[in-house]
This record gives C-alpha cells, sequence and structure tokens, in this order.
C-alpha cells in the first residue's frame, strides 16, 4: 500500500518542531547557556509561532528563483551602460553611504542570527532566526555584487570593509550593531527584530529604493526588491517576538520596556545618516526625511504601540523628543559632512538654489530661519575661493559615536551636550537618549572603541590628517573632498558631453 502523502501543516511540523529533542547526557541549561542572565522567563516554548512558515526546502526553492531573476536584471544593467543612465554623478555617493555604511551591517546581522538560532532553546524561534540569518547572508552578497558594478568607475569603494572599521562616521552604524551582538539573544531579538526590522526598517529601506528608483539606478532597485520579500518576513519575526515575550510573563514587562526604548533612541541615531541623504544627496530628492518620519514613524509606529499597548508596553521614551529633532537632524549632519568631506570616504557640494527653495518648501518652519544662511554663508566662500573645510577633531557622543552636533529639544540655536561621571572619568552625550543609554550599561560602554579617541591615542597611522587618511585607505583627491572638480564629477561631465554629441549627431 502507498504512504500517505503528508499534508503540508503535516510536513511543516516534521520539518520544524520536528526537529526538535530531549537532551540525555547533558543537562538542557549547559545546551543552551546564555538564554536565561537576562532575566526573561519563558514558561511554554512550544507557544511561540513559526512566522515564517517555511521548511527550508521550500526556502532555498523560493530563494533560488529569486536569485535567478536578480542576477539577469543586473547583468543586463552592466551589458547596457546602466551606470550611464542614473540621475547625476552625485548619486553615486548614496551607494557610497550604503556600501560602507549599510552592508556590512547586513553580514553582522547574518552572524547575529546564526548565533540566535543556535542559542535559543524553542525550536520555532531556531528556525526563524536560521533562515534569517541565510536572508541576511545573502542580502550583503547581492548587494556588493550590485555596487560591484559601479566600482568600475567611480572612486571611494574599493576599499569598503577596511573604511567601515576604521573611517569616523562609519563608527555609528558598526557601533549599533557591535552593541547589539555583545548583548544576550533576547535583547539581540529586540534589537535588530523588532526596533530595527519592525519599527525602523521602512525609514531604511524605503527612502533608499525609491530615491534609487527617481534617480536611475535601477540595479539597486532590483535588489531592494529581491530583499522585500524577505524583510516582510523579518517585521513578522519582529513582530511575534515580542508579543511572544509579553505573553510569557508580567515580570518580562519592564526588562522588555527597556530594550525598545534604548533600541528605539540608537535607531533614530543610526537613520541620521539616512536623514541626510533623503534631504541633501539625491540629485532627485523624493521625500523629505520629515515626511517619511510622519508616515513610517508617527502613523505606522503610533498604529503598533496602540496595538502593543494591551501588553502594558508603552511608546519609547523620547519620541516625542525624535519626532521635534526631525525638523532638524538632516540638516546637522549635513552641514557637518559639508565641512568634513575631505577627511570621508565620499564627497559632498554645495547644494544649489533649486534645492535650497524644496528643503524651504518642506521645512517651512527651520530652514530659512535656521540653515539656509549658514549654506549661502559657506556658498560665497567658496565663490570666493575659500571653500570651508573643518581642521579640527570632533567631540563624540560616547554612545551613538556622532559628532556632538544636535541641539537641544526646542532650541535649535543650542547644543545639546550631557555628561556623567563614572569610576573618576568624565563621558560625554549629544541627547538625554544616549545619557541613558550610557548610565544604565556603564561598564559595557566604556569599552567603546571611539575613532577621535584612537587619533588621539596613536592608534591610527599617525598624527597628522594625510596619515589618518592613509590608514583609512582614502586616496586623497581621489576619495574624498568637494565633488565639483573631482575625477567622479569629470567623468560624468565627460559622459554627458558625449551624450549630447550622439544626440546632436
Amino acid at each position: 500500500m502507498t504512504a500517505k502523502k503528508l499534508g503540508l501543516k503535516q510536513r511543516y511540523a516534521h520539518m520544524t518542531r520536528g526537529l526538535d529533542w530531549e537532551t540525555s547526557y547533558q543537562p538542557i541549561d549547559k545546551v543552551f547557556p546564555y538564554d536565561q542572565f537576562e532575566g526573561i522567563k519563558i514558561k511554554d516554548w512550544s507557544a511561540w509561532e513559526d512566522p515564517f512558515r517555511l521548511t527550508m526546502d521550500a526556502y532555498w526553492k523560493f530563494q533560488a528563483e529569486k536569485e535567478r531573476k536578480l542576477y539577469a536584471v543586473l547583468d543586463a544593467f552592466a551589458q547596457n551602460n546602466g551606470q550611464t543612465g542614473i540621475s547625476d554623478g552625485r548619486y553615486m555617493n548614496v551607494l557610497k553611504l550604503f556600501l560602507t555604511g549599510i552592508s556590512p551591517e547586513e553580514y553582522q546581522s547574518h552572524r547575529g542570527f546564526a548565533f540566535i538560532g543556535r542559542h535559543l532553546r524553542g525550536v520555532g524561534p531556531r528556525v526563524a532566526a536560521q533562515q534569517q540569518s541565510l536572508d541576511e547572508l545573502r542580502h550583503v552578497q547581492t548587494q556588493i555584487h550590485t555596487i560591484s558594478h559601479y566600482n568600475k568607475f567611480f572612486n571611494g569603494m574599493s576599499e569598503f570593509p577596511t573604511m567601515h572599521d576604521r573611517v569616523f562616521y562609519l563608527s555609528v552604524p558598526k557601533s549599533f550593531f557591535d552593541d547589539a551582538r555583545s548583548a544576550g539573544p533576547f535583547e539581540y531579538m529586540i534589537a535588530i527584530g523588532f526596533a530595527f526590522e519592525y519599527v525602523l526598517t521602512n525609514l531604511l529601506f524605503v527612502p533608499f529604493m525609491s530615491g534609487a528608483a527617481y534617480n536611475g539606478d535601477m540595479s539597486t532597485v532590483t535588489f531592494g526588491f529581491s530583499a522585500q520579500s524577505d524583510e516582510s518576513r523579518h517585521m513578522t519575526l519582529g513582530i511575534e517576538v515580542i508579543k511572544f515575550l509579553l505573553e510569557q510573563h508580567p515580570d518580562n514587562l519592564p526588562i522588555v520596556q527597556k530594550w525598545v526604548d534604548k533600541w528605539f533612541w540608537r535607531g533614530f541615531r543610526l537613520l541620521g545618516l539616512v536623514a541626510m541623504m533623503m534631504d541633501y544627496m539625491l540629485p532627485k530628492p523624493v521625500m523629505s526625511w520629515k515626511e517619511a518620519w510622519e508616515i513610517y514613524f508617527t502613523e505606522a509606529g503610533g498604529a503598533l504601540f496602540q496595538d502593543l499597548a494591551r501588553y502594558g508596553l508603552k511608546m519609547p521614551k523620547y519620541h516625542e523628543v525624535a519626532t521635534e529633532a526631525a525638523e532638524h537632524v538632516g540638516h546637522q549632519l549635513y552641514g557637518l559632512l559639508y565641512q568634513l568631506c575631505h577627511v570621508a570616504g565620499l564627497h559632498a557640494w554645495m547644494p544649489d538654489a533649486k534645492h535650497m527653495d524644496w528643503l524651504s518648501e518642506k521645512y517651512p518652519n527651520t530652514f530659512d530661519k535656521y540653515y539656509r544662511p549658514r549654506f549661502e554663508m559657506w556658498a560665497q566662500m567658496e565663490k570666493e575661493g575659500k571653500r570651508f573645510y573643518y581642521n579640527g577633531l570632533l567631540q563624540l557622543c560616547h554612545t551613538c559615536q556622532l559628532p556632538m552636533t544636535f541641539t537641544e529639544p526646542g532650541d535649535p540655536t543650542t547644543r545639546c551636550f550631557r555628561e556623567t561621571q563614572f569610576k573618576g572619568n568624565r563621558y560625554h552625550f549629544c541627547s538625554d537618549g544616549c545619557k541613558d543609554i550610557f548610565d544604565n550599561e556603564p561598564e559595557k560602554y566604556v569599552q567603546a572603541w571611539l575613532p577621535i579617541q584612537q587619533i588621539f591615542q596613536g592608534n591610527c597611522g599617525g598624527p597628522t590628517v594625510p596619515d589618518v587618511l592613509n590608514w583609512y585607505q582614502i586616496k586623497v583627491g581621489v576619495d574624498n573632498a568637494e565633488y565639483v572638480g573631482s575625477e567622479d564629477h569629470k567623468l560624468w561631465e565627460s559622459w554627458k558631453q558625449d551624450t549630447a554629441v550622439s544626440k546632436a549627431g
């Protein structure tokens, strides 16, 4: 008699929960040593609903099909010289920021979820984390492959792994993931699975992908679409984990709330780099950072936390401060990049009159009053042949590692400056949110690797700017400084001339 074919539900159960086993010659706590020290109480691991609903063989099949289509589009883009179809050569600096700041964190996320897939004792989360780990590895591979085409023509991308580990502003995303990966497994799930992948992910990927589409970069759009179905599953896992923890025991609520507060603020500071990109670096801007924040956090995030209120979870601490700061953060950070691009791995430029008018329209309460005069002053200096570069070393916030450039809530004319003392040493912070995070775990954050402090300590190649840039592997006059007149700019202008001649003739 032929064996009855298993139904999808039975097959799924066998291929996921059926993979679990009882330990026989080692105590279970010795096999899973890391899922108790954080204080989270789990009564029933089987209550974890597998949000992916995928067996591994189905996973391989879906991903292989996506890979086949993705690489066909990328090959066609390269063969048709798609790099000449982007909106402007300045757009490449968006991809340089993405490749050096975001792609390496996909790999960090891969390693983090691989750890979770090993060290949570419930089989449901183990399978889900394993699949997300593979997703993240695939994302970093496809991003590097896509952007590698541009590396044949434009500067500043060839040494991206070294830059990620050394260049000062890239310590912002790096320290975020170092912090998450050195936390316990449940905190990692809240940090990356919930705060980053669920609450804040649309503020990262939607602006980059819509910006790429609007600026003619179809290769980046393609890998974005290919990753989007994975991101949807990751969001599902993020919401599942927080509900699971809150339903398991009432004692979990204060621990989870503290993690949500912490990782919301860390994510908000990290996404300041995206705010700068959206407001200033896209030659054809899509929407302002303020508009994106209203759609993806104020509206979508507000609805999410309304739903989670039934568990007693509140909106993240300082969310009102973050919403008020959405008026300012893009201007303040791009102002810094403009002054510091001679020590960065990408170019910056003065926004033209049309772009400044767009900023006035998007930020009617703040841009003309606080930021336009600053840019007009720098524009006048450029006109007089005195392009301004800041030549000092910046003080960094000890938590988020961004320069201390942000202003007081409600007062954009006064710099926000907080400090605390720990074991006789003084530490500085850009905000109350960053100070709170340090004060809760000072033993962890005093070990942070801050790039400016490392220069002072003689660990970055030498005491001079050329020494440090050489250690960063930034080619002076090629990868850095003003865009106008750079090799990238000259190449782009030559392509434009060729196109004009071709059309004329």
